[in-house]
């Protein structure tokens, strides 16, 4: 157990710290609909790394073989995402310090409803091709393992509970304190579209040699 979650904690890392979820979160927390739209997408934004976590969990118990080591499949999988996020680390490096572009669904976050949020966060969670990825190694490591049923769902919760918490802890602050908070989570939203790029780059480079190592570990 204390091995899997070794191994999830680069992946917790790169979903984690992604700017747009928290950028997202945070000009909700500062729009019309602070209280509603902000919860509603937390909600959806865990819901969609849960999701998507569980299905290849499944699919990583499926592809383990009868061995004491990882299954030629799951080593496969480890490998194939290690070469796209190391794509996606390439294309960003190559981006950061480019002109910032706001995407247009971020315009209209003021007026987005609660269940627009909801289905934003999901989004973002689920179907965004980094985060995506990230799942899917972190799926194909926790059900590749030789863990029971209760150890797959404890992995499977620490894992996104830790992964959501840079989305989910401002949101919980917002609704004791949002007089203090307004201050900070708007100088933090400044550091991140300034900085941010450059950060994931490195740290999806670096999350997709060890996916690349541990893939071919298993096949050589």
């Amino acid at each position: 157990m204390g091995t899997v979650l070794g191994d999830l904690l680069p992946l917790v890392i790169g979903i984690a710290v992604s700017p747009v979820p928290i950028i997202a979160a945070i000009l909700m927390l500062l729009g019309k609909r602070a209280g509603i739209a902000s919860i509603s997408f937390a909600i959806g934004w865990i819901a969609g790394i849960v999701l998507a976590t569980t299905i290849f969990v499944l699919l990583g118990g499926a592809a383990t073989g009868s061995e004491d080591g990882p299954s030629t499949t799951s080593s496969w999988i480890k490998l194939v995402v290690g070469v796209l996020l190391l794509g996606v680390g390439i294309r960003q490096w190559r981006a950061r310090g480019g002109e910032h572009v706001t995407p247009k669904w971020m315009s209209a976050i003021d007026d987005m409803t609660a269940v627009k949020a909801l289905g934003v966060g999901f989004a973002l969670a689920a179907i965004n091709p980094k985060n995506l990825l990230m799942c899917i190694a972190a799926g194909v490591t926790i059900g590749g393992a030789t863990l029971d049923s209760g150890q797959t769902v404890v992995a499977v919760a620490v894992f996104s509970v830790l992964s959501a918490s840079t989305v989910a802890v401002p949101v919980i602050a917002y609704q004791i304190a949002a007089q203090r908070l307004e201050a900070p989570l708007a100088s933090l939203k400044e550091w991140l579209q300034a900085n941010n790029t450059a950060v994931m780059s490195v740290l999806i480079l670096v999350i997709s040699a060890v996916l690349i190592g541990k893939g071919m570990g298993g096949l050589f």
